[in-house]
């Protein structure tokens, strides 16, 4: 019901699915060639928020497409609560050396790292284990230990107004398989969920209780300042964001070889709806590229391996693309 398939195996071709219109490019007045950097993503079926900046000596070059729609975006607005921790790292309230326990009480599904495993675990190695394996059991630890409201708080301040998150990844499911809102259905209820029982109808991903929405325009002004050190009072605690952001696994997959990248990937697959996300930015030369390129979808647009296949595709396309751009100057 949930798999991170950002790791499922390149192969279908991009070429093979329907072309729809160029992507808009904003601010006005950009190269021919910038109008379609986006075309390989914007192709693809299903429905599409994207936005790529990329801050060059002479100003900041937009290319766009719908990057204010809301759309599901997964486990990316897992660095929303790493930024949120680091705050309280700075403020004297947490400490990334403190063990936080991991049991049946906080187990989430998905990841890979602490979903079998019973112990304690060091605040850093979770906020690694939720960046680098987007492992929700270190998710739901990690705001727990935060708070989920100061972590909210933060993405207030931050002019996130259009992002939203759930109170943690297990009351997220809890909702979707069918609970009341605010319920935690507990380890054994993710286990019967897995197993393809339900306690009621199933609700959509995107609903007014528990989701994960972010448009592409507020991903990127986020990373933008959060990695201008904007959200952080201390020059440490951004080259540590920066070291956690930089261990993502979506970024091999779609961000051009031997180049520096700091990202977050997202995905669901959940009763006939689909979610693939990245959002981050990388360096080419002196200029950072900031970007989200996120696709949601349903069985009716097209089979799950497929549809991965080719928007990884795409987004290294994409990215590829702006990267010989910018080289050419």
């Amino acid at each position: 019901m949930h798999r991170r398939q950002f790791l499922a195996a390149s192969g279908a071709a991009v070429a093979a699915l329907s072309r729809s219109a160029s992507a808009a490019v904003q601010p006005a007045g950009q190269s021919g060639t910038s109008k379609s950097l986006l075309d390989a993503f914007v192709a693809l079926p299903g429905t599409k928020s994207a936005q790529v900046d990329i801050d060059g000596a002479r100003g900041v070059r937009r290319i766009a497409y719908q990057p204010d729609s809301a759309l599901f975006c997964g486990s990316c607005f897992k660095t929303f609560v790493l930024s949120a921790y680091l705050q309280g790292l700075e403020a004297g309230k947490l400490s990334e050396s403190e063990q936080l326990p991991i049991d049946d009480s906080i187990r989430s599904v998905g990841g890979g790292v602490f979903e079998f495993l019973s112990g304690t675990a060091s605040a850093r190695t979770v906020l690694e284990a939720m960046i680098a394996h987007s492992d929700n059991t270190a998710t739901d630890v990690a705001m727990l230990r935060a708070g989920v409201n100061k972590v909210r708080a933060f993405m207030q301040a931050a002019g996130l107004t259009q992002a939203r998150i759930p109170d943690s990844t297990r009351r997220f499911f809890s909702y979707l398989s069918g609970h009341p809102a605010g319920t935690d259905m507990g380890w054994a209820g993710l286990q019967a969920m897995q197993a393809g029982k339900s306690a009621g109808r199933l609700r959509p991903a995107i609903n007014d209780q528990q989701t994960m929405v972010c448009p592409a325009s507020e991903f990127v002004a986020y990373y933008k300042r959060a990695l201008a050190g904007e959200f952080f009072r201390k020059k440490q605690t951004l080259t540590e964001f920066k070291r956690i952001q930089a261990m993502a696994d979506a970024i091999p997959l779609v961000v051009p070889p031997d180049t520096p990248a700091y990202a977050k990937g997202g995905s669901i697959n959940w009763d006939g709806f689909h979610c693939l996300a990245v959002a981050g930015q990388m360096i080419v030369g002196a200029a950072p590229v900031t970007f989200c390129l996120t696709l949601n979808w349903t069985d009716r647009d097209g089979g799950e391996a497929r549809l991965t296949d080719a928007y990884k595709q795409a987004a290294a396309e994409v990215l590829g693309r702006v990267q010989r751009e910018v080289q050419k100057g």
